[in-house]
């Protein structure tokens, strides 16, 4: 599995986390998700957490019910000190030993896949939350659940950079809803455990993480950018073009997510992301141009029926909580994060057609 991530990412996470790190040591931690694009970062973090830092190795249980994990799931994770459990967690899981730290990350993120299966990222969100609180509850484990910035929906101007307390723009019965409104339900069933039965969940709602390791097949901006780049190809810009987002490279995130893990406040949510550059995604191109070291043709299309067109506008976190109460700084540059992406995918990509 870290052959798809960066070692040099890795030890940045470490570092990011600091002497936090220890508070792993020989516990015990369910990553459910664990063969997607982050849960494999969280894997090879642990791993090397184990290799090199901790007096007594923390155990990992890997759950992924490889749905959407591609080639990444062909074999299972390297684990040294725990195991990979082929499981779906819309279905009851037990250990078989107490657990110290849930991260619930199982999710279907790529709008392409989420219209592909709808029920199942919605049992992944509220079925599959509800088990990991009941594990929580059980064990008096902390429980992260990963939420998405996709609960606000498309924000009033006024609200952009969003804080944690906006409310939403969002509907339930969009091409959207399955993804937004599960998540939006799995917020709130954190919340009622904590208030019922005082479980320790925390939530964190990720603004465009991106980095090695995404599938070439993933069908978000970034990975669709690179297999056309690795063609030849002109990139393809959905709509306008004029659509902002910022985004988050991944090893800034994980540190994050884990300070959140370690750090969060019962029944609170927090902004994971950069919120600078604020790009459109006609910037975008202009951004890949200066990573690759090359002109890049580009060309405006209407959103195929495979992608949900009820976008957000824009997207922009406001990660003045994240800053406060977890300590949490992005400190990878777009520039530096795109040139790092560049180089990984075009020694893993194939530009074969499908973007």
């Amino acid at each position: 599995m870290e052959e798809l991530c960066l070692k040099s990412d890795i030890a940045e996470i470490a570092a990011g986390l600091g002497a936090q790190a220890r508070e792993f040591s020989g516990k015990t931690v369910v990553l459910c998700g664990g063969c997607g694009f982050l849960g494999r970062y969280f894997t090879a973090f642990f791993n090397q957490l184990n290799e090199t830092a901790l007096k007594k190795p923390c155990r990992l249980i890997v759950l992924d019910n490889l749905i959407t994990s591609g080639p990444a799931g062909m074999r299972p994770p390297r684990i040294p000190h725990g195991r990979f459990v082929r499981h779906d967690v819309a279905k009851p899981f037990s250990p078989g030993v107490k657990v110290d730290f849930i991260i619930q990350a199982a999710g279907i993120a790529s709008p392409f896949y989420y219209r592909q299966y709808p029920l199942e990222t919605l049992e992944a969100s509220i079925a599959g939350t509800k088990n990991m609180l009941e594990l929580a509850r059980r064990d008096g484990a902390r429980l992260l659940f990963f939420s998405s910035s996709e609960i606000y929906g498309d924000p009033d101007p006024k609200h952009v950079p969003t804080p944690e307390s906006y409310r939403g723009s969002v509907t339930c019965l969009g091409p959207r809803a399955c993804y937004d409104e599960s998540k939006r339900l799995g917020e709130t069933l954190c919340y009622v455990y904590h208030n019922q039965f005082g479980t320790r969940a925390s939530m964190v709602r990720p603004f465009n993480v991106y980095g090695p390791g995404m599938q070439e097949r993933d069908y978000r901006v970034l990975p669709n950018f690179a297999s056309r780049v690795k063609a030849g190809k002109a990139l393809r810009l959905y709509g306008s073009g004029r659509q902002t987002r910022t985004f988050c490279y991944v090893s800034d995130a994980v540190a994050g997510f884990l300070k959140a893990l370690l750090r969060g406040a019962p029944a609170e949510a927090y902004n994971i992301g950069n919120p600078e550059p604020e790009v459109s995604m006609l910037g975008l191109v202009r951004c890949v141009e200066k990573a690759v070291g090359r002109p890049v043709k580009h060309t405006l299309v209407d959103y195929p029926d495979s992608y949900p067109a009820d976008e957000p506008n824009r997207r922009c976190p406001d990660i003045t909580k994240a800053r406060r109460a977890l300590g949490f700084t992005p400190r990878v540059s777009l520039d530096e994060g795109l040139k790092r992406f560049f180089r990984w995918t075009d020694a893993h990509y194939t530009g074969e057609p499908g973007t």
